[in-house]
Parts: structure tokens; C-alpha cells; sequence
């Protein structure tokens, strides 16, 4: 057999080469191990129902998504519910029904087939694979199928004794689910109480010393507490990074664009103009607005553009200004129209309405840009309480896409006009908008997306002039 060199022997976390039998690889121990740096990454949920798995993988997935990773949350739950069409009580659970750990067994592993087809087959880099996986074997059982396929595994264990917290769970999430829809509120409280202590006995908590080779973060008491144990890549530690930020206290946030600017109403794009005379009426009933709602220690956030600053200044409260929040950079055609931009770039002007998510204005920015500068608002926003951030067009649409779950090809196209206010309150698995219009009239900056756009049909003088950063 090959001889490895020593680092590698010393170090068995590096396995990169591989045992050879007659100067050939084992292929079957190659398929084993995990050597790639970038090879897909299995998150495992682990702990007792009803302790946020299911709001910890949903935020996960839709975090990952959002900033560029194509992610995928499988629910073993909802694999048990197309099984077993009709929940009849917590008899199903407990573990002495063989017939119910048979069923719910063949539902992980129908589960777990998805996720070979999602990461090896259909473009995935991370699947969260959403269950209770509170026994050391069935963690096993994953874990052997990971290094079967060549997937990187991260648990994410959520532990929490806090009776209130747990009941809020219940009566929040669990008594909405398919599983109670024809059962009175007490009922499917006690039954599901038995429910949990179905899995109380068998459950076998991840542990510092037995388990001290696995990478995990404990999320304890609701983020109250975290213990990490070998974060082993990037995408580990931006999930470690996230979990650690997000909370579940109530609260509301609160976003809307600048009053009308001076080059909204010339309906000239980017620049740092001061507001119009409705802009600043706008700014005028949104203090009114902000004072009637009553809301406790809001903070006010702004971009450091003009707009937005003469905007937040009507408040009569402090704000904070965040440069990460000002508007999408439009190179060369700031302060241009976009008949301006179509008579001059007309090459631009097609590129970007084919795939306005990544194209880059020249010298400038794209959405795919924004997202990525607007990352750390965001960490902060899920750290806040009650937030009010006057923002940007380009820049509302990118914060909206990460609460409401929406993608790449949507976020560039959703509807943020001017002087209106959008009450974001999360809830169990999503996010409730209200939309509030302050009855000022603006000009209208939308554009939606155009219905055909092909380069082939443009002049041949538009396509002999490509500028240099294509």
C-alpha cells in the first residue's frame, strides 16, 4: 500500500490520500471518506419535540439560502404525516409500538434517500435534516450514510427545560399542526405532552467526551447558552455564527423607503439628492406614524445618504446611520433615466433585464453584491427588538427576500413603493406583513420585470461595443 505522508498519518481528520491495494485505490473506502473541502454538508437537528428543531431549521435554511447556498430542509415529521394520513393519538410514539417505530424508521430513510438526491444529484450544498434524532443509533445511522456519500454532518442539538418556553411551543406551533385539526385545545395539549415523554426515556443528549470527534453546537435554554464542539469549515461556523444571533422575543420591524427625493420625481436613479416637498410631508406622518404605534425601545436605523437622514431627522429621535445600507451602487449610470441608459448602454440595459439578481452595473453593483454587503444588518436585525430601518428601494427588496423566504429570481421584482411602511412580526415558522400606505402621494419607481429580452435582437453596433468588465 501507499505510504502516506506523516501529517496525514498523525492526523486522521486529514484523510485525503487513500489506502491503495496493488498501487490502486479501495474505492469503496474512498467513497467513505470525506475529503473534499466543499462537499456538501448534512445539518442533523437533535432533541425532545417541541424545542424549536423545526424554527431552527427553517430560519437556517432560509438564512443559507439567501446569502447564496442552495439549501433544503427535509422534515421527517412531514414524511411520517404522508404515510399515516390519519394521527389518532401519542400511542404511535411510545417505544414499545413496533408498528409506529417501523413506520417512522421507513419515513427517516425515505427522508435521507431525498437528501442523496438533493446533495449528490440535484445541485445542493446543504440539506437540514429536521427530527427528533435523540438515540445515539439513529445518529449513527446518519452519520454512516454521510460518509457513505461523502457529506460533511453538523448537529445542531436544541435543549430547553424551561416549562414556559415549552408550553408557548405547543400552544404556538404544535397545536397547529395537520396532527391536531379536529381536537380541542386541551386535549391535544395532554396528548401531546405524552407525547414528548415517549421520547424522555430513550433520549440520549449529545456528549462532551462520547462525542467529542462529531461537530455539534448545543443551543441551550433558547440561546441563553451555547456549547461548540470542532467547527471543521466555513459554512459550520456562519452556521454557528447565525444560531448564536437569532432569538424568539416578540417584536416587530418595521421597514420603509426614504421620503420622494428631488431624483425620484426626475426619475433619475441612485444619486444623494435631498427629499422633494412630498418627501418631507412623508417624513412628517411617519413620525406620527412611529409616535401613535406606541412601541417600546424602538431603534431607528438609516443608510448615511441624505434621503434617508432627512427622513429619520422628522422622527425628533435618535437613529443610527449604516453604510451597509445605502443604496445599490449604479456605476456609471448614477443619476441616469433608464431611457437614458437604453439609448446609451443598450447592451447594459438588456443584460440586466435578462438576469437582474447578478448582473453588475459597470464600475457598480448588483443585487447579488447588496445581499452579500447587507449580511451583517442582518445578523444585527435578528439580534434587535422592536427595529424601524429607512432604507432603499434596491436595498428594502433585499431585506423583505430574506423574511419572507423569497428567491434570487423574485427579490429584484418585489414591490417597495415609496410612503409606505411594512410591519414585518415574525411567527412560528414565517413572517406576517402588514402594509401601511401614509396617504402621501409619490411617484411610482417600480419597473416590472419586461416580458422577453434577447440580445440577439439588438443593433449590431450595441453588441460590437461590450464594455471591459464583461
Amino acid at each position: 500500500s501507499t505510504i502516506l505522508p506523516r501529517e496525514l498519518r498523525q492526523n486522521p481528520l486529514r484523510k485525503i490520500w487513500m489506502p491503495c491495494k496493488n498501487g490502486l485505490p479501495e474505492k469503496h473506502i474512498s467513497q467513505r471518506r470525506v475529503c473534499m473541502t466543499n462537499s456538501p454538508t448534512l445539518i442533523v437537528t437533535v432533541g425532545l419535540p417541541a424545542r424549536g428543531k423545526t424554527y431552527i431549521s427553517k430560519k437556517l435554511t432560509r438564512y443559507l439560502n439567501w446569502i447564496g447556498v442552495p439549501t433544503k430542509e427535509f422534515n421527517v415529521g412531514q414524511y411520517r404525516r404522508e404515510c399515516v394520513k390519519i394521527y389518532k393519538s401519542f400511542e404511535f410514539f411510545r417505544p414499545d409500538n413496533e408498528e409506529g417505530l417501523k413506520i417512522r424508521k421507513q419515513c427517516a430513510l425515505a427522508a435521507l434517500n431525498d437528501v442523496r438526491q438533493y446533495l449528490s444529484v440535484g445541485g445542493g450544498q446543504v440539506a437540514v435534516f429536521d427530527a427528533t434524532n435523540t438515540t445515539r443509533e439513529r445518529r449513527s445511522t446518519i452519520l454512516r450514510f454521510a460518509e457513505q456519500n461523502g457529506y460533511k454532518v453538523f448537529f445542531v442539538e436544541s435543549v430547553c427545560e424551561d416549562p414556559d418556553v415549552i408550553a408557548q411551543n405547543i400552544v404556538q406551533v404544535k397545536l397547529g399542526s395537520p396532527d391536531y385539526i379536529d381536537c380541542n385545545t386541551e386535549e391535544a395539549i395532554q396528548d401531546f405532552m405524552k407525547r414528548i415523554k415517549c421520547y424522555e426515556n430513550s433520549y440520549q443528549p449529545l456528549d462532551e467526551v462520547l462525542d467529542k470527534d462529531l461537530s455539534y453546537i448545543k443551543v441551550m435554554d433558547v440561546g441563553q447558552r451555547y456549547l461548540v464542539n470542532l467547527v471543521l469549515d466555513h459554512i459550520q461556523s456562519r452556521i454557528v455564527y447565525y444560531l448564536m444571533n437569532i432569538h424568539i422575543t416578540p417584536r416587530s420591524i418595521y421597514l420603509c423607503r426614504h421620503g420622494e427625493s428631488e431624483l425620484n420625481i426626475r426619475g433619475r436613479i441612485g444619486g444623494d439628492s435631498g427629499l422633494s416637498s412630498g418627501g418631507k410631508e412623508f417624513a412628517l406622518c411617519l413620525g406620527k406614524f412611529i409616535q401613535e404605534q406606541n412601541i417600546k425601545d424602538l431603534k431607528v436605523w438609516t443608510s448615511q445618504m441624505k434621503r434617508t437622514i432627512q427622513t429619520a431627522e422628522a422622527l425628533g429621535m435618535p437613529y443610527e446611520q449604516w453604510k451597509a445600507l445605502n443604496e445599490i451602487d449604479a456605476g456609471v449610470c448614477e443619476e441616469m433615466m433608464y431611457e437614458e441608459i437604453q439609448e446609451h448602454y443598450p447592451l447594459e440595459f438588456a443584460l440586466r433585464d435578462q438576469d437582474k439578481y447578478r448582473y453588475r452595473y459597470p464600475k457598480g453593483e448588483s443585487y447579488e453584491d447588496l445581499v452579500q454587503r447587507l449580511e451583517p444588518v442582518i445578523m444585527e436585525l435578528e439580534r434587535q427588538e422592536n427595529i424601524l430601518v429607512i432604507c432603499h428601494q434596491a436595498v428594502m427588496r433585499c431585506l423583505l427576500a430574506y423574511f419572507l423566504d423569497k428567491s434570487a429570481d423574485e427579490l429584484p421584482y418585489l414591490k417597495c413603493p415609496l410612503h409606505t411602511v411594512l410591519k414585518l412580526t415574525p411567527v412560528a415558522y414565517g413572517c406576517k406583513v402588514e402594509s401601511i400606505y401614509l396617504n402621501v402621494k409619490a411617484v411610482n419607481t417600480h419597473r416590472d420585470k419586461p416580458e422577453n429580452v434577447d440580445i440577439s435582437r439588438l443593433p449590431e453596433e450595441a453588441l460590437l461595443t461590450v464594455p471591459a468588465h464583461h
